[in-house]
């Protein structure tokens, strides 16, 4: 955790804000297109909060063979890259609002980001592995999958929210110094 707060400086914040707003802006939406493009629907197990494993089922069979290979594909290259993008910007976005206070416990406000990507990784591993075995139902993965989906919305909806309190915390102690 220390060294997370060592590495969040204005010149990483920077980069790190470009690089998310990059895929924003163009990565995501051509992403979104492509998909819906492949899949014949909009419809995907990452951009909901929860669902049921019957529902990841039904989605696998909506895809059909072309789509749930698409949808793994991109899970192993577009899905590595976007967890890292949004998890650099939000840890050091937290890391310069919050080292100021990293002694209390507030300084446990990093680490939201880092669960948001562990566990948006295990969403990625488990539904993958129910789209490349479907029509073979793999209940285990489709169990733990909508779980590893909403603990991922969860942290990442936690880390943004945290951002407001992080300001206010930042210019107070600005005040103070």
């Amino acid at each position: 955790m220390k060294k997370l707060y060592q590495w969040s400086n204005w010149k990483t914040w920077l980069v790190s804000l470009i690089i998310f707003a990059a895929f924003l802006g163009f990565i995501l939406p051509n992403e979104a297109a492509e998909s819906s493009r492949v899949t014949g629907t909009s419809e995907s197990p990452d951009s909901s909060f929860f669902y049921t494993p019957e529902t990841l089922f039904s989605i696998a069979e909506i895809y059909g063979e072309e789509g749930r290979a698409y949808y793994v594909r991109a899970r192993y290259t577009f899905d590595i890259i976007w967890p890292i993008a949004y998890f650099l910007f939000l840890t050091t976005t937290l890391g310069i609002l919050f080292k100021p206070i990293q002694r209390s416990k507030w300084r446990y406000a990093i680490l939201f980001p880092l669960s948001g990507l562990v566990f948006d990784y295990l969403e990625n591993l488990s539904t993958s592995l129910v789209m490349s075995f479907y029509p073979e139902r793999l209940d285990i993965f489709a169990t733990v999958a909508p779980v590893f989906t909403a603990v991922k919305w969860t942290s990442i909806y936690a880390s943004f929210a945290l951002i407001p309190i992080g300001i206010i915390v930042f210019f107070i102690n600005r005040k103070k110094s």
